[in-house]
């Protein structure tokens, strides 16, 4: 009984180990990437241009209108929550086409001079497994 309960966990122990080499050896997933970008103006009496730009991976350009952050009398608030719902159901229509967000990048642009014009641009990078 002994040497069964010795065989037993030897045999155990390799297959554990075994188990282990060959889980760190498993090749890494492969992704496809596609990027959308949403720049939102930053222009006093809401003259700017706001645009969500969508790669649909064919290389061509899908361009959706979002709300300006100014109207004529300041910085909208509306205007922001209207472009978060807008970011928020096309990043759940990719999540249903199996994409996943795997980072994003902000930037701010204004002019040098001083000027109160600007735009303020997140790009959206999403993955899934090819």
């Amino acid at each position: 009984m002994k040497n069964l309960t010795q065989t037993t966990l030897i045999i155990g122990a390799a297959v554990l180990m075994m188990a282990s080499i060959l889980a760190f050896n498993a090749p890494a997933p492969v992704y496809e990437y596609q990027t959308f970008t949403t720049i939102e103006s930053i222009v006093p009496g809401g003259l700017g241009r706001s645009r969500m730009l969508l790669d649909n991976g064919s290389g061509s350009l899908d361009e959706q209108k979002i709300k300006n952050l100014y109207s004529v009398v300041g910085i909208k608030m509306e205007n922001i929550f209207n472009n978060d719902l807008a970011v928020t159901e096309k990043l759940n229509e990719l999540s249903e086409n199996g994409w996943e967000l795997a980072f994003t990048n902000t930037g701010v642009q204004s002019p040098s001079d001083g000027g109160s014009n600007g735009i303020y641009c997140t790009r959206y990078i999403l993955r899934r497994v090819k």
